[in-house]
């Protein structure tokens, strides 16, 4: 095992225990800075220090079963320290304080920290700028405003003065569509960093943001942390819950860190997805905590408009030892990816009964540009998962989801808005307590999957598994127990691939070109 430090900032680090396993250690350990014991802990292999010295050098130690790991790091400089409380603040959580907590952001000198103390604080949209730290201290609560009418309108897209070149602000559902401002919004700006203890409460519960969530009142709903065009931010250690719809959105962010942080959106909270990078570059998610009603990661890149226009792919995607619990689906691709998803690597994260687990979704009509490939997915437990592994090339989103173009199971004509999927790969993955299907792979037939590698995977059906519907997809009978079914494969390799109680045949292939198994 070692101990190595994932960032460092001004007032806050975040540190992991490297040792192979899905996001928890095998044994309690205790942490230590200087020599002063600070915490202990089981809970996670990402853990946290917080209420730093800035411009300090430090010392941490874990202690775990007679093993002593010890790490050196040196906290960011801060050139001011901007206490918000200064600027008027009420913390009744009931009192309006946007303009004040804005006043304290956007004054900020370069390099400091705003320092929000505990207490409950009403606030609608705020904007952060560069070079600056936002601090939320425990007990700290940023507190939604529920009247929508207090929340700027971003347009989806902005006209240039030549009439030729657009610039699209926000989005919606991988559409540039004028939307509400998000609680926090990270747009334009770059070396921001967002830590603490505190909270980030949209209170979306207490509003009307969940009722008839797919019609468009004024503009589209917020998000909870809104950040685009944006380069090298940080997010970590706070808690963000009860969003509006998705919860933390990145479009065209560049060198994106989320780390060690908590989301909590209720099982029935519609659309709040936990955490939706669009078309984003060098992104790390370590350690996040994700409990929602919706997808947990969803990786994206717009729908046809922009996907197949600016060809910005999401690529370069590292998650780890994260904890992604109940929801539609554990590490989703899709299904806004018209500019593709390349190159992510999943590792070390524990699913506790998603609905699905690993799930692509894709379908007709998101262009060519729709390339997804060199994902890989390894290390990773799955608990009380009803379909493991899902990939659906026929997902029946949008309103002409269900038309005879999106659905139709002859082979259509291969042309630009013919997505790919290229070569997917599972390694060391272990599924219990499945209840759907352990694989369920569903490619077009003029576009199969190309190839879906699979090595050291174990799945085994809960004895009182119930029917369901594995893939989103229309004319898909439900199923119970289906071990692997596969249509529409270019390839299929399974090495020490091992399914216990299932019912039927083990394999149920249709189209499906080399297969290799041992």
């Amino acid at each position: 095992m070692k101990l190595s430090l994932i960032r460092s900032m001004t007032r806050s680090a975040v540190f992991e225990l490297e040792n192979g396993l899905c996001f928890r250690p095998a044994h309690p350990f205790r942490v230590l800075l200087n020599g002063e014991p600070v915490r202990e802990a089981q809970d996670t292999n990402v853990f946290s220090l917080f209420s730093l010295t800035p411009a300090t050098d430090y010392t941490v130690t874990v202690e775990s079963e007679g093993e002593t790991l010890t790490a050196n790091f040196r906290t960011q400089d801060e050139s001011f320290f901007v206490d918000a409380s200064r600027y008027g603040l009420v913390a009744d959580g009931e009192t309006d304080n946007t303009g004040k907590l804005q006043a304290a952001l956007s004054t900020c000198p370069k390099g400091g920290t705003v320092y929000v103390p505990a207490g409950r604080y009403r606030t609608a949209s705020l904007f952060l700028k560069s070079c600056t730290t936002l601090y939320l201290e425990k007990g700290a609560v940023l507190l939604g405003d529920n009247d929508r009418t207090h929340y700027p309108i971003l347009p989806g897209v902005l006209p240039s003065e030549n009439e030729v070149d657009e610039y699209y602000l926000t989005g919606w559902e991988g559409n540039p569509l004028s939307s509400f401002a998000g609680l926090l919004n990270i747009t334009q700006v770059h070396d921001v960093v967002v830590t603490g203890e505190g909270t980030l409460d949209c209170d979306a519960q207490n509003g009307d943001w969940w009722i008839n969530p797919k019609v468009k009142r004024i503009a589209w709903r917020p998000r909870a942390v809104a950040m685009v065009d944006s380069d090298n931010i940080c997010l970590h250690g706070i808690t963000v819950q009860n969003s509006y719809s998705w919860t933390i959105h990145p479009i065209f962010v560049k060198h994106l860190d989320l780390l060690n942080f908590n989301i909590n959106n209720p099982y029935n909270a519609p659309n709040t997805d936990g955490i939706d990078p669009e078309s984003c570059e060098d992104t790390r998610i370590i350690g996040v905590n994700i409990h929602v009603g919706d997808d947990c990661i969803a990786m994206k890149a717009s729908k046809v408009f922009l996907g197949m226009k600016l060809k910005k792919s999401c690529e370069h995607t590292v998650i780890r030892n994260c904890l992604l619990d109940k929801g539609h689906g554990g590490i989703v691709i899709g299904s806004e990816m018209s500019g593709g998803v390349k190159d992510m690597v999943v590792t070390q994260c524990l699913m506790d009964h998603t609905d699905r687990g690993l799930r692509v979704k894709t379908r007709r009509g998101r262009g060519n540009t729709a390339v997804i490939d060199g994902l890989v997915f390894r290390n990773v437990e799955m608990r009380g998962v009803k379909a493991p592994f899902v990939i659906n090339m026929f997902y029946f989103c949008d309103p002409d989801g269900h038309g005879p173009y999106v659905q139709c199971r002859d082979a259509m004509p291969v042309d630009e808005y013919t997505p790919r999927l290229g070569t997917l790969t599972m390694e060391n993955i272990v599924a219990t307590d499945a209840q759907f299907a352990g694989c369920y792979f569903d490619g077009l037939p003029e576009q199969p999957i190309e190839r879906v590698s699979m090595k050291n995977v174990s799945i085994t059906f809960d004895p009182n598994a119930e029917a369901g519907q594995a893939a989103m997809a229309d004319n898909r009978p439900h199923v119970k127990k289906l071990a692997i079914y596969a249509e529409n494969v270019k390839e299929i390799d399974l090495h020490n691939v091992k399914i216990e109680g299932y019912e039927g045949e083990r394999l149920h292939f249709a189209n499906v070109g080399h297969f290799e198994e041992d």
